[in-house]
């Protein structure tokens, strides 16, 4: 067997792990010919297809699954050891990779973000929006954003930002033209804006006041699958939209949209940034989260 070069080992897993090879080129910086030369000198080298391809996709062979068993704990142990080295620089560096919902993204990570880059100009950082619950090991991603209750438990969770509220709201256009529910119950009667999740499921509403507890399926004619989405259609009269209070604000307190059933609308925790507690953390994710831990006070 010829010798083989460790560089073209982790490209393999890269292209794997990213679906093909233009998206894993993309995360390279490099062009999708060079991933496919290195695959095919690395194939060459073992004397063994790895990976079955056609014009739109890639199927990892038998041999491709078995030699990835093995090589993915040999990557990470070596990523470990190049982070435990980085954290002998005093000054933080690097990429710090984020995996976020787009509220979070929009309303609390950017702004850290820009703060935090500001006071560390050798950092860079790339926040992917994602609404999927994913594996951020798995994925390559430093930490990523969710709710409390969508946290694996070998992870590290720090509070980002204030507690979460979702607001119902509606054009004056509409309510004059099909009323004001003044009940949750009475939202079955009206043309509702839904929400489609990555995974296919439609979103629930749900309600509280004075300990009674309210959820319902929405019904309309609109489905979408982004809050700026539905906040657009709202104004335009579309029906009614539920959206966290950050998207809404603006629009309520210039009239454009009217919120409805404030008093049923229960506090929600914040947001979470979490990572895993198996890993040591670089000096650029330890310096952010000390940024994340002062914001916070």
């Amino acid at each position: 067997m010829a010798a083989i070069r460790l560089d073209h080992l982790e490209t393999f897993a890269l292209i794997v792990r990213c679906g093909g090879f233009r998206a894993a080129a993309a995360e390279r910086g490099v062009s999708s010919s060079v991933m496919s030369q290195t695959m095919g000198a690395l194939e060459q080298a073992l004397g063994i297809r790895l990976l079955n391809r056609t014009t739109r996709s890639i199927a990892v062979t038998e041999a491709g699954e078995r030699l990835l068993e093995r090589l993915r704990p040999a990557l990470d142990d070596i990523r470990l050891a190049l982070v435990e080295l980085d954290q002998l620089r005093e000054k933080p560096s690097g990429t710090l990779r984020i995996n976020a919902p787009a509220p979070a993204v929009d309303h609390v990570l950017c702004p850290l973000a820009f703060a935090f880059m500001e006071a560390h100009p050798d950092v860079k950082v790339e926040i992917i929006s994602d609404a999927a619950i994913i594996d951020i090991v798995e994925q390559g991603f430093d930490a990523g954003v969710r709710f409390g209750q969508h946290l694996a438990q070998d992870m590290i969770a720090v509070p980002l930002g204030q507690p979460l509220r979702y607001a119902i709201v509606a054009s004056p256009g509409y309510l004059s033209s099909h009323g004001r529910p003044e009940t949750p119950s009475d939202l079955i009667k009206h043309n509702c804006i839904r929400r489609r999740y990555p995974g296919g499921t439609l979103a629930t509403w749900a309600f509280e006041k004075a300990g009674e507890a309210v959820e319902i399926a929405p019904e309309g004619r609109l489905t979408l699958s982004s809050a700026h989405g539905e906040l657009q259609a709202a104004i335009a009269g579309q029906g009614i939209a539920h959206v966290l209070e950050d998207y809404a604000e603006a629009a309520i307190e210039d009239g454009t949209l009217v919120e409805l059933l404030a008093d049923w609308s229960p506090k929600l925790p914040s947001w979470f940034l979490y990572y895993p507690n198996r890993r040591h953390n670089s000096a650029a994710m330890r310096a952010f989260l000390e940024f994340v831990r002062r914001s916070a006070r």
